[in-house]
């Protein structure tokens, strides 16, 4: 028996659409709810970024919008 153990909680995934870096030799990407602009360039090498789509968990983007 395993008493004080918690019941695993269910990961919820959904398609979410993401932006990645253009760089071959680069991996970085972001959520599209987390982008700073509306053309976003990549965090980790200053490449341009293009607009897909991946299946991720569920994040929600709790912090205010900047206009």
């Amino acid at each position: 028996m395993a008493f004080g153990r918690k019941p695993e909680e269910e990961i919820i995934t959904a398609e979410t659409k993401i932006w990645e870096c253009t760089s071959d030799s680069c991996k970085g990407w972001l959520r599209d709810n987390f982008k700073s602009s509306e053309d976003p360039v990549c965090p980790l090498c200053g490449s341009p970024m293009e607009s897909t789509t991946k299946v991720l968990q569920v994040v929600d983007n709790n912090s205010p919008i900047k206009d």
